[in-house]
């Protein structure tokens, strides 16, 4: 007997997956020419073996933003949103609206936060870059980081 096709609930699907595969995250770079002297990169972020892509194409369709790419150090795709616009107007909504059910809630609502505060351009002076920072480095706590927070703030005196 054939297998039965139920309606799928595509945002409940992609909140899922993204729970297991994705990453929020802010990235910073030094850059004298900025007035605070940081730049500070939010990323939005799914990851998947090239031979099970078919689901970052159809994020990447669903959101209707971000490029796909492949990352040599893991040899993986990956699907990626970089512009605050499209974070702040597609990508978040969706995670309000479905949130993630394990820890890696905690991360989106920071990410959240740290993308609104962007949004008002408080990354280009030193109090709300210290803000960002704080948020920042709670999130992802195993992951990997240029710069120390400490080095960080200690920049920004």
């Amino acid at each position: 007997m054939p297998a039965l096709k139920k309606k799928r609930n595509i945002q409940e699907y992609i909140s899922g997956y993204v729970d297991g595969e994705g990453c929020f995250s802010i990235s910073f770079s030094k850059r004298e020419k900025f007035l605070v002297g940081w730049e500070t990169k939010p990323s939005f972020s799914v990851s998947q073996n090239e031979d099970r892509a078919q689901i970052l194409f159809l994020m990447q369709k669903f959101f209707r933003c971000g490029f796909i790419r492949r990352d040599f150090s893991d040899k993986t795709l990956k699907y990626e949103v970089r512009s605050l616009n499209d974070l702040v107007n597609n990508i978040i909504p969706h995670f309000k609206k479905y949130p993630l059910l394990s820890e890696k809630q905690k991360d989106f609502e920071s990410f959240k936060k740290i993308c609104l505060l962007m949004q008002r351009n408080l990354h280009r002076n030193k109090n709300g870059l210290k803000k960002i920072i704080n948020l920042a480095f709670v999130m992802n706590p195993s992951g990997k980081r240029k710069y120390t927070k400490a080095e960080m703030q200690k920049a920004l005196r």
